[in-house]
């Protein structure tokens, strides 16, 4: 194949992954994924930015069947989906080196067991000449690794920006075409990838704010060429601020935790409150995990198992508290048989959440009039508190 041209001198020569369900086997993928990689020809020196996954290797050398030469190959991560062909990209080019930062040439050593002289480390703002381009490398720790890095290519004003502002969306359009299906892929990404990393990529972004941008190039998912869409969404997407949103994910065994929310549920949409509702048994952990983005309260649903949460439960719980969202308001409804320690086990799984817990409901066997007086008085709380922060009237 040949190399696809972006600008002058510059070309994708990533690869879609149509067929690919499941990342890290663990994240759902509904639409696939790619992995995208980027040719420089400077006139004096050629850089490839960042490579595929090995799987996908044999595409990435079909483009650059032409290439005699590569001198860099600028690696922003050191997760394989990225990383992973570099040793064969370096059997195949022997005189290129691996540019990168000195945590990203710790982490490639250790996971690719690349040998010390095939590497030159760059720092913070530093540039590198291809002849009539200009690379400059910035630290972007943490978006989600330690040793993340982007590069801005002077010149022709393209950020390569690896995992950020990424989303696993297989396409064979280079450019974002529509921003509604891209925008859902990318905030499906951001909330099971970088949310937990959200007060960090608020200085990321302050980095890269001054920059005259064009086009942002990931390394996963479409080119934006028009990157305020997508600086616009992390805008909000990592600012302080949640919205007027429950999510509550239940799980039910004999129906008594399903009538608590579905009473629950109408409580708070007739006060105005909006919610998003995930049976556990069926949902999808993305769509949980997209919907803690922005939600102000969580409340979740539970029967007791064993004298404690249905292992279900505990897993969100678990999820929500290592993705850190934004909430600021926990509560936890469901059944019991005879007793057990559910409340105190899912709180001890939320230590990483500054949140308060509201109102808890717990209820021995089916809810009676009392019970529904309870979450009564949990919708109202939920909605008084929604109101004190100014986000519902």
């Amino acid at each position: 194949m040949k190399p696809r041209k972006i600008k002058e001198k510059i070309y994708y020569v990533g690869a879609p992954d149509w067929n690919r369900t499941l990342f890290d086997a663990l994240i759902p993928l509904p639409d696939g994924t790619s992995y995208n990689a980027y040719l420089i020809l400077g006139s004096e020196k050629t850089a490839l930015i960042d490579t595929v996954d090995p799987s996908k290797k044999d595409v990435l050398f079909s483009y650059l069947a032409d290439i005699v030469h590569i001198d860099y190959v600028i690696s922003h991560h050191a997760e394989q989906d990225h990383s992973g062909s570099i040793p064969y990209v370096l059997e195949k080019y022997p005189s290129a080196k691996v540019v990168t930062n000195p945590k990203g040439k710790e982490l490639l050593k250790s996971h690719l067991h690349i040998p010390d002289e095939r590497f030159i480390t760059v720092n913070d703002g530093e540039e590198l000449s291809l002849g009539d381009k200009t690379l400059k490398f910035i630290y972007t720790p943490w978006v989600h690794w330690p040793e993340t890095m982007v590069t801005y290519l002077v010149e022709d004003k393209i950020l390569f920006t690896c995992d950020l502002f990424g989303s696993h969306y297989a396409t064979s359009s280079l450019y974002v075409e529509d921003e509604k299906i891209v925008y859902e892929a990318a905030k499906r990404y951001y909330a099971e990838i970088m949310m937990p990393f959200r007060s960090i990529i608020q200085k990321n972004l302050e980095k890269i704010k001054d920059l005259d941008i064009e086009l942002i190039a990931p390394s996963h998912g479409p080119i934006y060429n028009n990157p305020n869409f997508i600086i616009n969404a992390y805008k909000d997407w990592i600012s302080d601020e949640p919205k007027n949103i429950v999510v509550l994910p239940y799980i039910s065994m004999h129906d008594s935790t399903k009538i608590m929310v579905d009473y629950l549920v109408d409580r708070l949409i007739e006060k105005g409150v909006n919610v998003e509702v995930f049976d556990l048994a069926v949902a999808d952990i993305g769509k949980i995990a997209m919907a803690l983005v922005d939600a102000a309260t969580i409340v979740i649903g539970t029967p007791t198992v064993l004298a404690g949460p249905h292992p279900k439960a505990l897993y969100v719980t678990y999820l929500a508290n290592v993705l850190k969202p934004k909430a600021r308001f926990v509560s936890v409804i469901g059944s019991y048989g005879w007793g057990g320690r559910t409340l105190e086990i899912l709180k001890s799984n939320l230590t990483n959440l500054s949140v308060e817990i509201i109102n808890p409901v717990l209820v021995k066997g089916l809810p009676e009039k009392e019970d529904f007086r309870l979450l009564d008085e949990l919708a109202e709380s939920v909605y008084s508190k929604h109101k004190d922060l100014g986000i519902v009237s």
